[in-house]
Parts: structure tokens; C-alpha cells; sequence
């Protein structure tokens, strides 16, 4: 932004000054002064030479002192600037006390956030390890199972074994059974030989007589054959059905113990998978735990960390925000002061202009006229410069 300002003053004509404004907080400057090169020829009125040289003075210090007023003018704006610049700061600090309030409340509920999802984990865990418990007081119920039915088929094994060795001894019984049976056999071979024999030996001196009893050994060997044989086939008859039926028996039973044993090794199996599951699970959730444990300590030091920052910068902020007011107060103070001297100036320079009018056209109205009055009017002149010097000596030493 660009500021300007022109005060015109006349002396026989009209010169005057142009002021370039500052931009942005930068030390004020001053630019160049344009004078009318015609306003400084002297006038051929031929009149006293020293007067032209009073005239000259006058326009110079007339120039010096619109410089000066062109200098107080800018750090007018300068300082309005300045004001503008700190009320500006005045409204950031407030809005970012307002967003550090914000942000103690957002790290509050993120903490509460990371300590409910801890609490929810603390609770999971606790549940998988009664489930855990759980399964592994089962896994211990179907070992116990499965011991036992080991032991019944150990049991089972032992039996199969002694059937066998009954079953042996019944075959052997059986062996010896088929060996008498020959023995008797041939005995009764023998016998009947041994009979027959001496019937024929005995016909040439035997009389026939009339007896009742007749010894058959046919009859005899056969009945005793038949009771041999009976009483051999009974006895394979119950080996082999006694045998066949503990075979039935002892397959069933080995069928049955093997099908046990397979649904318990399953079941065995299942239970070690979910365990290494559940395992999986508890240390999931306990690293889980850790790793929102370890999260909500960095999220407290953070928090804390931040808001003891803030604190700081708060703090800064406050200290430099009543600096800022001290220097605004200051400056409001340099303002009124400088407003004051302005409108001071503007008084002085306004009499002063009517002034240089009235000499001015004096000068018009005759020599000796003119000479009389130039002389009261410079007196009156260096009287206003004088005093006007000294009030922007004033100015500038308490600026």
C-alpha cells in the first residue's frame, strides 16, 4: 500500500513536494522533491539584493520543512501500520490459545480411546485363558482316556495271548485225544486178532455146548470205538467252537480297542490344534497388550511432552503478548503524540501559507510598499520558522 501526501506553499507562484508512502513494516523513506525552477528565478523589482537572499533562505528552510512533515507523515503510517501488524498477532495468539485447548482435549481422548481398547484386550486375554483352562483340562480327560484304553488293549493283548496258549494246549489234547484213539484202535486190532486166533486154535477141542453167554468183542471193540470216537469228536467239536468263538471274541474286541484308539488319537490330534491355536491366540492378544501398553505410555509422554510445550509456548506467548500490548500502548501513545505535533504543524504551516499570500501580494502592489512590508513579513516569517524548527526538533528527538 502506497501512501501519499501534498502540501502546496507559494512564494510569487506555487511549488510543492510529493511524498512516496512505505510498504510493509520497512523504515520510512522519503522521496525526491520536485520544485518549480521558475518559483526560484528573482523577481526584477529592483529592490534591496538582500531581500531575494531572505527570500531564498525562506525557501529553503520551507523545503526542509516539508521534508521533515513528508518524514512525519510517513512514520504516521509507519506507526498505523505497526498498530495494525500487533492487532493482527493479538487475534492469532488468542485463536491459538483457543487451538492448544483443543489439542489437550483430543490427546485426553485419544489416551481414554488406547486405554478402553487395553481394557477390552485385558478381558479377551482373560477369556482365552479360561478357554485354554478349559480345553486343557479335556486334553487331560482324553489322556486319562487314552491311557486307560491303552490299558485295555495291553489287557486285551494279554488275553489274546492266553487264548492262544489255550487253544494250543486244546490242540495238544487234542493230539494226544487222536493218539490214544490209534493206540486204542490198534489195540482193539490186536485184541480181535488175538481172539480170533484162539477160536481157531480152540475149535478142534472145544465141545460145543449149549451156553447163553457169548463173549462178542465186536460188539464190544465197536461200542468202545464208538465212545473213543464220540467222545473225540465232542471234544474237537468244543475246542474248535470254543477256540472260534474267543477268535470272534478277541477280534471284536481288538476292532472295537483299534477303533477306540483311533478316535482318541483324532480327538488327541484335534485337541493339540486347537491348543496351538488358542497358544497362538493368548500370545497374539498378550502381544496386542503389549504393543497398547507400550502405545499409551508414548501417547502419555507425548501428551505430556505437548502439553508441557504448550504450556512453555503458552507462557512465551503470553509474555510476548504483553509485550506487545506494553509496545502497543507505547506506540499508541508515539501516534497520539505525533497526531498532536501534526495538527500543530498543520496550524503553523496553514497561518504560514496565508502569510507568504499576503506578502505575496504586497509585493504586488508597489516598491516601496513592498520593501516596507517584505521586511515586517520576513521578520514575522523567521519568527513562525523559528518556532516551527524547534517544535519539529522537538518532535523528532521524542519520536
Amino acid at each position: 500500500m502506497a501512501l501519499g501526501c501534498r502540501w502546496p506553499l507559494r512564494i510569487g507562484g506555487s511549488f510543492g513536494y510529493r511524498a512516496g508512502g512505505l510498504c510493509g513494516p520497512s523504515p520510512p523513506c522519503i522521496s525526491t522533491v520536485t520544485v518549480n525552477e521558475n518559483l526560484l528565478t528573482p523577481l526584477n523589482l529592483e529592490i534591496n539584493p538582500n531581500a531575494q537572499c531572505v527570500k531564498q533562505q525562506e525557501k529553503e528552510q520551507i523545503k526542509c520543512l516539508n521534508n521533515k512533515f513528508a518524514a512525519f507523515i510517513d512514520k504516521v503510517h509507519f506507526l498505523e501500520q505497526q498498530n495494525k501488524l500487533l492487532e493482527t498477532k493479538w487475534q492469532f495468539y488468542q485463536n491459538h490459545e483457543f487451538c492448544q485447548g483443543n489439542l489437550e482435549e483430543l490427546f485426553q481422548g485419544y489416551i481414554q480411546t488406547l486405554r478402553r481398547v487395553n481394557e477390552y484386550m485385558e478381558d479377551d486375554a482373560g477369556r482365552l485363558t479360561l478357554e485354554l483352562n478349559h480345553v486343557q483340562e479335556q486334553l487331560e480327560g482324553f489322556k486319562k482316556k487314552y491311557e486307560e484304553e491303552l490299558a485295555l488293549g495291553a489287557t486285551a493283548e494279554n488275553e489274546l495271548v492266553l487264548l492262544k496258549k489255550d487253544i494250543d494246549s486244546a490242540y495238544l489234547r487234542k493230539s494226544d485225544l487222536e493218539a490214544n484213539v490209534e493206540l486204542l484202535t490198534r489195540e482193539i486190532t490186536f485184541l480181535r486178532s488175538l481172539y480170533e486166533e484162539s477160536q481157531i486154535s480152540e475149535t478142534s477141542v472145544v465141545v460145543k455146548m449149549d451156553n447163553s453167554r457169548e463173549l462178542n468183542m465186536d460188539v464190544v471193540v465197536a461200542e468202545i470205538k464208538a465212545q473213543y470216537d464220540d467222545i473225540a469228536s465232542r471234544s474237537r467239536a468244543e475246542a474248535a467252537g470254543w477256540y472260534q468263538t474267543k477268535c470272534e471274541e478277541m477280534k471284536a474286541t481288538v476292532i472295537q480297542q483299534s477303533e477306540n484308539l483311533r478316535k482318541s488319537k483324532d480327538e488327541l490330534n484335534k485337541l493339540n490344534r486347537l491348543i496351538q491355536r488358542l497358544t497362538a491366540e493368548v500370545e497374539n492378544a498378550k502381544q496386542q497388550c503389549s504393543k497398547l501398553e507400550a502405545s499409551i505410555a508414548e501417547a502419555e509422554q507425548q501428551g505430556e511432552a505437548a502439553l508441557s510445550d504448550a504450556r512453555c509456548k503458552l507462557t512465551g506467548l503470553e509474555e510476548a503478548l504483553q509485550k506487545a500490548k506494553q509496545n502497543m500502548a507505547w506506540l499508541l501513545r508515539e501516534y497520539q503524540k505525533l497526531m498532536n505535533s501534526k495538527l500543530g504543524l498543520d496550524v503553523e504551516i496553514a497561518t504560514y501559507h496565508k502569510l507568504l499570500e499576503g506578502e505575496e501580494s504586497r509585493l504586488c502592489e508597489g516598491m516601496g510598499a513592498v520593501t516596507s512590508v517584505n521586511w515586517a513579513s520576513v521578520g514575522v516569517a523567521f519568527l513562525g520558522i523559528s518556532s516551527l524548527n524547534i517544535r519539529l526538533h522537538l518532535s523528532m528527538g521524542t519520536g
